[in-house]
Order: C-alpha cells, then structure tokens, then sequence
C-alpha cells in the first residue's frame, strides 16, 4: 500500500537559485535584524549566566566558608545549597526570558522575512 503525500513538497531547485535564494535572504534588512538580535540577546543571557556561574564557583574556591555557613542557626542548609539552587533556578528563568523574547519579537520579523522572500 502506498502512503498518500500528505505534505506536498515543492520541485526540486536548481543549485544555483537555492545559491541565489540564500543571497538574498542574508542581503535582506529583517534577517539581519533578527539575525542581529538573536545574537545580542544569546550573547547577553550567556554573558550573564557565566559571570554568576565563575562567581559561584570562585566563592566555592576561595571562599568556602562563607557557603558553608548555615542559612538560619542550626540548620542543615548551607548557603552554598541556596547558592546552587538559586543557580539552576536562574538557568532556567533565562531560557523562559529567551522564548518569550522569541516568541513575541523573532516570530514576527520570521514571517516578515518568510512573505518578503516567497
């Protein structure tokens, strides 16, 4: 039984428009602009989550006792564990930040990049 081409592809393009498709997608002033402001804001998350992440970990080498001191007398939790967690936790928040970016900014100039190149 053959399957039924559910999702019609289009005719295959010759090597040289696809070179020439891809030209003008890079000469277009939106694929800049979103390639421009993906970069900066990738840049700046990561940039962001590295300098937390060294700090932790410099505190952790030069500074263990100050993450080794318990969060409230006598507790089990040291703020090193809050230190880690709050960590992850940021990772986590900076990605949301990213898709959210993604979702209401780079979503837009996409399809506007999409209708001005078909």
């Amino acid at each position: 039984m053959k399957h039924a081409n559910v999702c019609p592809t289009r005719p295959a393009a010759a090597p040289q428009d696809v070179a020439a498709r891809i030209e003008a997608i890079r000469r277009n002033p939106n694929f800049r602009r979103l390639a421009s402001a993906r970069t900066r804001l990738g840049l700046s998350l990561a940039a962001i989550m590295a300098t937390l992440y060294f700090a932790y970990i410099l505190t952790v080498a030069l500074a263990p006792r100050a993450l080794g001191t318990p969060v409230l007398p006598g507790a089990v939790s040291t703020w090193g564990i809050v230190a880690g967690v709050g960590l992850l936790s940021l990772g986590f928040v900076l990605t949301a930040i990213y898709v959210a970016v993604a979702n209401r900014h780079f979503d837009h100039l996409t399809k506007s990049l999409e209708e001005e190149v078909q």
